[in-house]
């Protein structure tokens, strides 16, 4: 059989790296390009496959399409993994959209100036961020829920507009793979102050690096044996570990400072450090449908426990002495706490909006400055939700038992009105997906888009994405997107519209 062509990006990632090691196993099958940016931390990360058979690694730049063009005419299969992603994309928004945003138009363009947009294959990696803060009562979730990026996070937003122009490309192969939190080495060694955005009582169903490296090389392993369904394609899928990959923040802290020593997180942890609101996560009810696919879980979130351990190296077992001294906790509480404080106090920390009195980001990461007052500061006062496998279904407007083949004008139409708006297209062919329908907003905004956009993607409008988070204003007239914001905000809150600092249209 004739190898398949993978053009790799990202490959010197914490994703991307695991990939590459998977791809490496099957250079009899797979012919893999690496596009690579000429920096001396990349060349130091890739020295070890500069000579290795099957690969070639192309140093350039995806914001660069000449770069693009020469890689994208040696690809059968694009696994785009390369992107800024937060911690970093928070200090960058505007380096954030130009990467993310710009390479997946410059990889569309290359394919359709070759002529080959019924050919290669796009496997695009989205993020879980793309539908925000889904705290409890609303925290399990699935593709089609309403888009709804956490307010300052230019990492999400940026990914919102990549698959937005991957879904509406015209590309016959393509596939959105929202990436959840990845446990491993890397995410034990973040420091940032990002820690104290992830709320104590938010969820993720992480997966691991590992599994996300499996995850990418069964799908080019199962593309080049035939055994992956063409039915695979053309869909957006959350990527999750499963049930064994579910955790809560709070319950995560208990075990990993529980590993060091501490019976009690009173010591370490204050509730009044940590936002209540506006981050991202979802246990999901479908994440299982790409695990069907492309049978890439074997790791729990045990992983993740031994990679921190592993992480700390011999003050791991130091902390644990001390702890069982008297008075051993409060004093490695205390000395955990300064360094905990100091990463809160700096650019994006949550102390700092509290301190200087940052309105717009007190309201936006509590709700109000009283809704932060009534916090306790002790942890064992603090109220932890419990009914963790309760799931409230968000309703996608339109009957999601009917066939794929049955869906027709009147279903779409019935959903536009759903979402506050209305869909003034005359024709649709049964069952058509792809072919772009007329809507407009509750704003008044007209525009145009696929079934799979708004139905199975849950996009909308994409003036109201591109300008603003203009949430409370939405869920006024959007029945749809009022699910995920009504059950979390106080209708006494302040009624805020943030302006985004940058969109799609500036690249």
């Amino acid at each position: 059989m004739i190898k398949r062509r993978v053009l790799l990006t990202g490959a010197t990632g914490g994703m991307g790296s695991h990939v590459l090691r998977e791809l490496l196993k099957d250079t009899d099958k797979l012919d893999i390009t690496l596009l690579v940016l000429d920096t001396e931390t990349d060349r130091r990360a890739l020295k070890d496959y500069e000579n290795k058979e099957g690969l070639t690694i192309h140093w350039g730049d995806l914001t660069k399409e000449d770069d693009v063009y020469e890689c994208i005419k040696n690809a059968d299969i694009v696994l785009h993994v390369a992107a800024l992603v937060s911690p970093v994309a928070d200090y960058k928004p505007k380096l954030a959209m130009k990467v993310n945003y710009g390479s997946m138009r410059n990889i569309i363009h290359a394919i359709k100036e070759q002529g080959r947009m019924e050919e290669v294959k796009v496997v695009s990696i989205g993020t879980i961020a793309e539908t925000g803060d889904r705290m409890p009562p609303i925290h399990w979730g699935r593709a089609g829920d309403p888009i709804k990026p956490s307010i300052y996070d230019y990492y999400a937003v940026s990914k919102i507009a990549a698959e937005r122009l991957l879904i509406e490309s015209g590309l016959k192969y393509w596939v959105s793979l929202r990436q959840t939190g990845i446990m491993g080495p890397a995410m034990s060694k973040i420091k940032d102050a990002i820690m104290f955005h992830n709320c104590l009582n938010n969820v993720l169903e992480y997966v691991s690096d590992r599994d996300s490296g499996r995850m990418l090389g069964n799908l080019c392993r199962l593309d080049y044996s035939g055994e992956l369904s063409e039915g695979f394609w053309g869909h957006v899928y959350n990527i999750g570990g499963g049930e064994s990959c579910r955790v809560d923040t709070y319950a995560m802290y208990k075990e990993l400072y529980g590993a060091i020593g501490f019976k009690n997180l009173k010591y370490v942890i204050n509730p009044k450090w940590y936002a209540t609101r506006n981050f991202h996560g979802t246990y999901y009810l479908d994440s299982d449908k790409l695990e069907e696919h492309l049978h890439f879980r074997r790791d729990s979130m045990q992983y993740f426990y031994d990679s921190y351990l592993d992480s700390l190296g011999p003050v791991a077992p130091i902390s644990r002495l001390v702890c069982k001294l008297p008075g051993g906790q409060k004093l490695m509480g205390s000395i955990m706490k300064k360094v905990f404080l100091k990463e809160a106090r700096t650019e994006h920390g949550t102390v700092r909006f509290f301190e200087q009195n940052m309105e717009e980001k007190i309201d936006a990461y509590w709700g109000s400055k009283r809704a932060w007052e009534a916090i306790p500061s002790g942890i064992n006062e603090f109220e932890h939700f419990q009914d963790w496998d309760r799931v409230i279904w968000i309703d996608h407007g339109y009957d999601e038992n009917k066939p794929e083949r049955e869906l027709n004008l009147e279903d779409v139409k019935g959903a536009a009105q759903f979402r506050g708006g209305h869909c003034s297209s005359n024709e649709m062919n049964t069952g058509d997906w792809r072919g772009k329908l007329k809507f407009t907003c509750a704003f008044g905004h007209d525009f145009e888009a696929s079934p799979r956009l708004v139905l199975e993607a849950g996009h909308w409008c994409p003036v109201c994405e591109r300008e603003s988070w203009n949430y409370a204003a939405r869920a006024k007239v959007d029945p749809f997107f009022a699910q995920v914001w009504t059950p979390l905000n106080s209708p006494e809150e302040p009624e805020r519209e943030y302006r985004k600092e940058v969109t799609e249209l500036d690249v």
